[in-house]
């Protein structure tokens, strides 16, 4: 689908739902506290909608890359094959050039990766999602790779009030709102993975009054106590490995981003 039928559709979907809630006075309503899919990564279109970043775009040393798979053996578990998901993997670097690369400045500082979602443009203005009725960010996702690699990923939420729309929070002026990824399978090799529950795919529930605002990859200090989640306009992931002096080939599966409730956190 090219860039112009992508901005229509944006454009008459903003409008169907604005005229949706005009008739239907759906203002004078409880907002629904029903699940909602954010971002799915089961086709090479979803893929496409998503930017990623190293610290390569400075002069690291550090890979990214963010694929489709049609692999049924790991998207069996999640029981929609032949369907695919998304793999963001590469190899993370602490390694700084000893001469810069040409029109890169000089770093004192390497190690990180990420993605997030593109700009949604349409005739009423960049799309956000209002995520007020919703407790909790939800992430099906699939940590492979190097094992010590799996404690360095973070989620990342940008919304209207926050400076910048860089990668991983570590760009120059970026306010992100961010959260440790914990996952169960953290220590489990790489290739023991498909032995396990589900085949290593794991379900994240996180509260987003826990996520923590970031200046520069730094914990801010601007009075934002809690996020605002009437408008968020990216989400992403990233792997810090400067931040945990962990470096080696990195790979996460993804293939779902919901906003949920309570109700809906399987325990």
């Amino acid at each position: 689908m090219s860039h112009w039928s992508l901005y229509v559709n944006r454009s008459s979907q903003v409008l169907r739902d604005n005229l949706a809630k005009i008739l239907l006075m759906q203002g004078a309503d409880a907002p629904s506290r029903a699940p909602r899919s954010l971002f799915t990564f089961n086709t090479p279109q979803d893929i496409s909608q998503f930017a990623t970043g190293s610290d390569s775009d400075i002069g690291g040393l550090s890979t990214v890359n963010f694929d489709f798979i049609e692999d049924e053996t790991v998207n069996g578990p999640i029981g929609r094959p032949p369907v695919g998901t998304g793999r963001f993997w590469g190899t993370m670097s602490l390694r700084i050039p000893s001469t810069p690369a040409a029109n890169k400045p000089r770093i004192t500082r390497s190690g990180y990766a990420g993605f997030r979602n593109k700009a949604r443009p349409s005739l009423f203005g960049n799309i956000t999602e209002d995520l007020s009725s919703h407790d909790y960010l939800a992430l099906r996702l699939r940590p492979s790779g190097n094992p010590i690699t799996r404690t360095s990923y973070f989620v990342n939420i940008q919304t209207e009030d926050d400076i910048g729309m860089g990668i991983g929070g570590l760009g120059g002026g970026m306010e992100v709102w961010q959260h440790r990824l914990m996952f169960k399978n953290q220590d489990v090799p790489e290739e023991e993975l498909l032995g396990v529950k589900d085949g290593g795919w794991e379900e994240l529930y996180i509260p987003f009054n826990n996520f923590v605002l970031t200046h520069a990859g730094e914990i801010s200090l601007q009075s934002k106590p809690t996020i605002r989640r009437e408008k968020v306009k990216s989400i992403g992931i990233s792997i810090l490995g400067g931040n945990s002096g962990v470096e080696g080939r990195y790979e996460l599966g993804i293939d779902e981003i919901r906003a949920v409730n309570d109700e809906d956190v399987r325990r």
